[in-house]
């Protein structure tokens, strides 16, 4: 139901569908009738609402974007796709072509496995747009091809590697956590040792640290879960070292962190080595040690399938199990 009444000298149009009241002012009578219609149409499921991609990319960061643990990645994208000429389409005129072009313009700039990511949150947007907020009737991606995975990493860190690197961060003899550039190589040294993920020990507090039982608790991970890392003596040795207080156990920040393991990796002269390899050596070490379950469980893995990588070993070497 509709209804037009004067506002002084503008005119104010009022709707009320299946429970939901919405109104507003217009200049001239004639729009606001036009509105009206429009509102009705929308309202009762015969319309969808004329919203642009950017508008979409807006919501989606001051609605949905917070609730994630990646959000800060999550919004500089969002922010980074606002800035391109798709984010000016209408919705509803938007189709696979449309994605697929946009998506073979940021092959031509960064890797497939960065597509790969903007796609899913891309992916995300769209299914926002069509369960939430009312904006779809289909995702323009469903029929859209991903570029091809990349084979994944299998970098291992040497024993060599290790040592340059524990002398470039000032810890050849002793540990210690005088800087903030031997922290960034204690919470190197400690993803060796417990294969937690750099987020997850920087964001680390002292009221989730068990020394004497030997674990530390994430209260909140990279998959939504919360889980327990047992510690081995050398990681308890490191936590050890480092001060105990109010804030977070490290005290460094995520693009500090960034920056100085990579000046410490020019210093020690290493290439191809990342701060998150750590974590992929950790697992080879761990899968030593723990089997498939016990290791899923500890570095909070839900897909076993992922893990079989770390147990190849042939079939000699498991002959050796049989003895």
């Amino acid at each position: 139901m509709a209804s037009i009444s004067r506002s002084g000298k503008r005119w104010r149009a009022q709707v009320f569908v299946r429970g939901v009241r919405s109104s507003k002012i217009h200049d001239t009578k004639a729009q606001a009738a036009a509105w009206a219609l429009e509102q009705q149409a929308e309202l009762a499921g015969d319309k969808l609402p004329d919203k642009t991609f950017g508008q979409a990319l807006e919501r989606y960061a001051a609605e949905v974007a917070p609730l994630h643990k990646g959000e800060t990645w999550e919004l500089r994208r969002l922010t980074a796709m606002g800035r391109h000429k798709l984010a000016s389409k209408r919705l509803a005129v938007i189709v696979g072509a449309d994605i697929a072009a946009w998506r073979d313009e940021r092959l031509r700039s960064v890797a497939p496995a960065s597509v790969l990511r903007e796609m899913k949150l891309m992916r995300s947007v769209f299914e926002s747009c069509r369960c939430d907020f009312g904006w779809l009737r289909s995702n323009p991606m469903q029929d859209v091809t991903r570029p091809t995975a990349p084979a994944s990493r299998k970098r291992r860190i040497t024993a060599d590697e290790v040592e340059r690197l524990r002398l470039a961060f000032g810890l050849g003899e002793h540990l210690a956590a005088d800087t903030a550039t031997q922290r960034v190589g204690l919470a190197f040294l400690l993803g060796l040792e417990t294969a937690m993920r750099a987020g997850e020990m920087l964001g680390l507090r002292w009221g989730d640290v068990e020394l004497d039982a030997c674990y530390v608790r994430l209260p909140r991970t990279k998959n939504g879960d919360a889980r327990e890392v047992p510690l081995s003596p050398q990681a308890v040795d490191i936590l050890r070292v480092l001060p105990v207080g109010d804030g977070p156990v490290f005290g460094i920040e995520e693009k500090s962190r960034d920056a100085l393991f990579r000046k410490i990796r020019a210093r020690a002269a290493l290439t191809d080595l990342h701060f998150h390899d750590s974590r992929a050596e950790a697992i080879w070490r761990l899968s030593k040690k723990l089997d498939v379950l016990q290791l899923a469980r500890v570095i909070g893995h839900r897909d076993l399938k992922s893990l079989m990588i770390y147990y190849n070993e042939s079939a000699s070497e498991l002959a050796k199990r049989l003895v």
